[in-house]
């Protein structure tokens, strides 16, 4: 959990370094996704530290859907939700409503833009909620209450709410969005069946991906896999 953050960080050092070794190479910004249960990590502060004190372009951008997995933010933290923690590491924050589409994409702009201008990290918190469960090994109605679940549905539900914006400029219609997401449904359904028929991924790749020059550990353990499927080999398919 929150192995990401930190290779977010050095992908974003890579950035930083390229562009001052050649001024005509584009800035950009490293943009890593998690959820405030990985804020409590060590790969978060580890992270966040890194960031901070190498001066990196990278966006942190943390979804506080309320309860991480099953734990409710009131048990996750006891300061001022996510946000706060940026000033820890005398980073630049923003907090803005996750389940504003627009809002979203503004403080993510601005974000971005701050990033580029002074090769620094911006932590972003969006607030939102998760309706559904974290899993399918996950019922949720034992850490919280199904009239919770649909007071924010009937109320704040992001895609909604963006609907009836639309709706209200004269943008779209019911009538439209009822197309699209039909379309959509069979768009997807249509992926699915496509992926499922595709054959499975050699086993060789389980050790691909992760170091440029594989180390004698990872050697050891792919000749030790090999080994024992060949050994048991009555056991697998």
């Amino acid at each position: 959990l929150g192995t990401q953050l930190p290779q977010a960080v050095g992908i974003a050092y890579k950035m930083k370094l390229d562009f001052l070794a050649n001024k005509d190479h584009k800035p950009t910004v490293a943009a890593v996704y998690f959820g405030e249960g990985a804020s409590s990590t060590v790969d978060f502060h580890s992270a966040c530290n890194f960031a901070a004190t190498l001066k990196v372009p990278v966006l942190f951008i943390c979804r506080n859907n309320g309860y991480a997995i099953s734990t409710p933010t009131k048990e996750q933290y006891a300061g001022d939700g996510i946000v706060c923690k940026a000033k820890g590491y005398g980073m630049a924050a923003i907090r803005v409503d996750g389940n504003d589409v627009l809002a979203v994409h503004a403080a993510t702009k601005a974000a971005r833009e701050y990033a580029l201008k002074h090769m620094e990290p911006v932590l972003l918190e969006m607030i939102t909620y998760r309706q559904g469960h974290h899993s399918t090994s996950d019922d949720s109605t034992q850490y919280r209450s199904t009239e919770e679940v649909l007071d924010i549905e009937n109320h704040s539900d992001p895609i909604e709410r963006f609907n009836d914006f639309l709706i209200d400029h004269d943008w779209t219609s019911d009538v439209e969005i009822a197309d699209i997401e039909k379309s959509e449904r069979k768009g997807v359904l249509a992926a699915l069946e496509k992926a499922e028929v595709r054959p499975g991924p050699k086993l060789d790749t389980l050790f691909q991906d992760v170091y440029h020059e594989m180390p004698s550990s990872l050697q050891r353990q792919e000749r030790e896999l090999h080994e024992h499927l060949q050994k048991y080999a009555d056991k697998y398919n």
